[in-house]
């Protein structure tokens, strides 16, 4: 029976387990969006198509299966252009529709005529035309197949006028998803059992590459008596309850962590990249990735091998020697005890004036579900996540680690929450976040998801500031000048919360998080408050100082006295 191209894109996608587009409609795909609604498919209406790619990006990482999101020709599709690159580098299998204009137009210079392809193949797994009806299936089901396989975007460009045309569409096109077993060869893993049993102290780093192969880690770890660091992006999957873990490496990361690597003899990083240049151990190190153009990227390795985490791990643990001396075990466990009793003291005598950011994290983590999922926007909610909530085996953790993007939080939330609607979803938000694509507020209430919003109100692009004054330079630009955004929601339809004192904020969450439908809470957070690394630079000092004489020259000696206070003297 002949369809239309649009009612076969449709049917794919659903065989291929699409659950949801996001997106806007008009002219290149209304033909699209009509087989759409004939469809079990969830049409998401998005107010930018920005936020369409972030939030089907938060719910394929969150769930590993096929999201989509559509856009119609020019700016339609252009829009969509940073959330795909969140999405992709997050690893979501996401696929985007992307029209263009009619395929008699191409080529003269057509209003909103843009070369899709050109744009899209640069961060893709996947970029191509449909440029035949009997193509349709065939190239929706590849672009299926490569998104879910390769973990990452793939992008499938319509003409408008193809949605149209017809085919009897008889071929049996199927997605595959196999799972095969990689490991490195019997003497390389030899080579890598004699480096360790020579080696006396030996530190595992693992990324997100090894979230199938915790087990395996683990065992390893208690074996060679050795602690292990994870990746910021690997804190869900690695932390909860391993008693080998010592904390994360990197700017974002705490003492134990950086020293772990630094002291060994021997480090094996495994299905992670150093993101760092000066947190690079000078060890001898051994990478194991399933990406063979990942080795030695980014440090210099001693040894580089390809394998997958669970089945390299589980064929080495035979062949190495089991350690006795616990001592460089014991002494960073020791140092990540410290680190996480300094995290839970953070702001714990609130002054009544004065809200720590830090103060609202660690509440947070003891009244939010046990298996919420939480998203937070780049710049300081991120850190307050990775270092304050705790991991559990039931939560869930999404940043723009890689990306690196402001205002993913509430979209890529909208995701998750579409993807688990039983679920608590938290949107951890920076005030420069949120205000940059405040229009999905809206999105909350039209499609009517349930998300919890909290909004670290500091009136600035806190980790600008940051970088500014560690530079030794005064912060400029920084300034926002904010609404009620608990009135603003409001408005908009959300039940919204706000706190400005610190002995409000624990009743204020409580009703927050119990409001049935879509709320936000706007916390009046402390402006003046230093993300410190694991590692302090004497020129960091020195520059920080320097922010501070040129701060005080420009009469803001209060501001400076403040973040010493909150920062160096307690």
């Amino acid at each position: 029976m002949a369809r239309t191209v649009a009612e076969i894109v449709v049917d794919t996608l659903e065989r291929a387990g699409a659950k949801r587009i996001y997106g806007i409609p008009g002219d290149t795909i209304n033909h699209f969006t009509d087989a759409v609604a004939e469809s079990d498919l969830r049409w998401v209406h998005v107010r930018h198509e920005e936020a369409g790619a972030f939030a089907a990006g938060g719910e394929a990482y969150m769930t590993g299966e096929l999201a989509v999101c559509a856009g119609t020709c020019g700016p339609g599709s252009l829009h969509f252009v940073n959330g795909i690159y969140e999405s992709h580098r997050n690893g979501a299998p996401v696929l985007l529709i992307a029209s263009e204009v009619d395929r008699v137009e191409k080529g003269f210079d057509f209003p909103q005529d843009v070369d899709q392809k050109k744009i899209y193949e640069q961060h893709s797994v996947f970029c191509e035309h449909i440029s035949h009806p009997a193509q349709a299936r065939r190239i929706v089901t590849a672009a299926a197949q490569a998104a879910l396989n390769k973990r990452g975007v793939a992008v499938v460009i319509v003409s408008g006028d193809m949605f149209q045309e017809t085919d009897d569409d008889a071929q049996d096109w199927r997605t595959y998803r196999p799972q095969p077993v990689i490991r490195p060869s019997d003497g390389e893993l030899a080579e890598l059992a004699r480096l360790i049993d020579e080696a006396g102290k030996v530190s595992l780093y693992a990324g997100i590459g090894a979230r199938e192969g915790r087990a395996a880690v683990v065992a390893l770890c208690r074996k060679l008596k050795a602690p292990m660091v994870h990746t910021t992006r690997a804190k869900e999957w690695l932390e909860p309850g391993n008693p080998f873990n010592v904390g994360m490496n990197g700017i974002l990361g705490n003492r134990a962590g950086l020293n772990a690597l630094e002291r060994a003899d021997l480090v094996i990083s495994i299905g992670c990249d150093f993101a760092y240049t000066q947190f690079y151990p000078d060890k001898k190190i051994v990478q194991i990735d399933i990406d063979p153009t990942h080795l030695g990227r980014r440090a210099p390795v001693h040894m580089g091998l390809v394998g997958d985490a669970k089945a390299t791990l589980e064929a080495l643990l035979p062949l190495v020697k089991e350690k006795s001396d616990d001592k460089h075990l014991r002494r960073h466990l020791d140092e990540w005890k410290s680190d996480l009793e300094s995290y839970d003291a953070a702001g714990d005598e609130p002054d009544p004036t004065l809200i720590h950011p830090q103060f609202v994290a660690n509440m947070l983590n003891e009244r939010a579900a046990q298996d919420a999922i939480f998203v937070s926007d780049v710049g300081t909610p991120m850190v307050w996540m990775l270092r304050h909530l705790k991991a559990n085996g039931r939560r869930r953790f999404l940043n723009s680690l890689l990306h690196g993007t402001m205002a993913s939080a509430l979209p890529q939330a909208i995701g998750a929450k579409l993807a688990y609607p039983d679920r608590q979803v938290i949107a951890m938000c920076g005030d420069g976040g949120l205000s940059m694509l405040m229009g999905e507020l809206l999105t909350l209430v039209q499609e009517d998801v349930p998300l919890k919003l909290l909004v670290f109100n500091n009136s600035s692009l806190g980790f600008v500031e940051m970088e500014q004054r560690v530079e030794g330079l005064v912060d400029h630009y920084t300034n926002l000048k904010n609404p009620d955004f608990s009135k603003l929601a409001e408005a908009c339809g959300l039940t919204g919360f706000r706190v400005d004192e610190a002995g409000g904020l624990g009743p204020a969450m409580e009703a927050w998080l119990a409001t049935p439908g879509p709320a936000l809470l706007d916390v009046k957070v402390n402006r003046m408050e230093l993300v410190m690394p694991p590692k302090i630079e004497f020129s960091q000092v020195t520059s920080t100082a320097m922010f501070g004489a040129r701060a005080m020259l420009d009469g803001r000696g209060k501001e400076v006295v403040s973040l010493l206070r909150s920062n160096f003297w307690k």
